[in-house]
């Protein structure tokens, strides 16, 4: 599809120094305020890209008006030297969906939407029937429902990971959580796209088979839920994602009583987005199933350094390698603190959240690192459903914030700005 462009806009300059990128900026107002022509915000866009530059002082603003463009301008705080954060990629998982979620970017950000294509097409006629029931916003199955959710998130996470190298930046790790995972290693080269959309079919259908189960988020430490788990270990620790905030999962009626109980004692808890019990000895079975799958595809070693929900902390070559990691994914549960941990003593990093919801930018945000601004969080998606402006709105905050750190953005991000 060739992409339209339409409002908003994104505005990206640079000067040698602060005195003449405030020239430049007042520059930019008066031409903006000349007169009322109805394409004047889109040419002082095309202006601002011949004259962009790649000095050290830059500046970046989002408008979809003439009068939101000029009060950017002339609001905009003090530049600072750009601080070259490297860029670690952070792929969502189950319980992050939403109906029409990205669907603002399809046809419109070029690269998206070649990326996601592929994806569509990797899982041939029911890829184009899910591409039609994403993009109408009605899918016949809910979206909870592990058939749609798992390859919608595979795919808008894979689409995004790629327009993002393919603007020239470099991430310097990756890091999943759930389905998110299999995106990190398929961008990374762990798996081809083919072999992952397999291993990502298989796994649904073994997890459907498993029965109506589902996912609770607690407000609590994974230690302290200990006590409230049954024997017989149907519901278990699914993910440990901060803390204080804790996933359980297993089959309907067991994970109902465990609910019960918690809210009877006055513990915050919430029904997770999911129709199955992920990452729970429910999936013991499932989890056997695929073994032999992920061993016939030959998983290789990743381009860039992963860091695994499953380890929590990076995965070498050598255990990326093995069937056995993978096809486990299923019923083992996702450390995703323990691994944002590990990788954020590493040194400040620009977290770019590439899905739908911000759910790990929020997790993120309160982590010391992200507290203290040694490093920060930088989401391509809104955190809620909107128009589909809103998703470009936030994807040119996006490109902004790395222009503004000191990225060398290829043109294919320049020209997300340019009409």
């Amino acid at each position: 599809m060739e992409p339209t462009r339409t409002a908003p806009y994104l505005l990206l300059w640079s000067a040698p120094d602060e005195e003449r990128e405030s020239r430049r900026r007042y520059a930019m107002r008066r031409y903006l305020t000349l007169d009322e022509e109805p394409d004047r915000l889109p040419r002082a866009v095309r202006l601002a890209a011949h004259r962009r530059g790649t000095g050290p002082v830059r500046g970046a603003a989002v408008a979809g008006s003439v009068v939101e463009a000029v009060g950017a301008l002339a609001e905009h705080p003090r530049p600072q030297s750009p601080r070259h954060r490297p860029v670690a990629l952070l792929f969502p998982g189950q319980g992050t969906q939403h109906l029409s979620m990205a669907a603002g970017l399809y046809g419109y950000e070029p690269l998206f939407t070649q990326a996601l294509d592929q994806v569509f097409a990797a899982f041939g006629p029911e890829g184009y029937r899910l591409r039609d029931e994403w993009l109408s916003g009605d899918p016949d199955v809910p979206l909870d429902d592990a058939t749609r959710a798992q390859p919608l998130l595979f795919g808008v996470g894979y689409a995004l990971g790629r327009m993002v190298l393919g603007w020239g930046v470099v991430p310097t790790a990756l890091l999943g959580h759930s389905v998110g995972e299999l995106v990190a290693a398929t961008v990374a080269g762990v798996f081809t796209l083919p072999d992952a959309v397999r291993v990502l079919r298989d796994r649904i259908d073994a997890a459907v088979a498993t029965g109506p189960g589902g996912m609770l988020a607690v407000a609590a430490s994974a230690d302290a839920l200990l006590g409230y788990l049954p024997t017989g270990g149907r519901v278990a620790v699914a993910a440990v994602n901060a803390p204080r905030q804790t996933l359980l999962a297993g089959p309907d009626p067991q994970l109902r009583e465990v609910e019960e109980k918690l809210r009877a004692d006055g513990i915050t808890c919430r029904r997770a987005a999911a129709r199955q019990a992920f990452h729970s000895p429910v999936m013991d079975r499932a989890a056997e199933r695929g073994r032999d799958l992920v061993a016939a595809v030959r998983p290789g070693a990743p381009a860039w350094p992963l860091y695994s929900g499953y380890t929590g902390g990076p995965l070498d070559a050598t255990r990326a390698a093995r069937p056995d990691f993978w096809s486990r994914q299923l019923a083992d549960p996702v450390l995703f603190w323990p691994a944002l941990d590990a990788l954020l003593a590493t040194g400040g990093h620009l977290l770019v959240e590439a899905g739908p919801g911000q759910g790990l930018s929020a997790i993120a945000r309160q982590h010391r690192a992200v507290r203290s601004g040694a490093s920060a969080v930088v989401p391509l998606l809104p955190a809620r459903p909107g128009p589909p402006e809103q998703d470009r709105r936030t994807l040119l905050s996006a490109v902004a914030r790395l222009w503004t750190e000191g990225h060398a953005l290829e043109p294919p991000a320049l020209g997300t700005a340019c009409p």
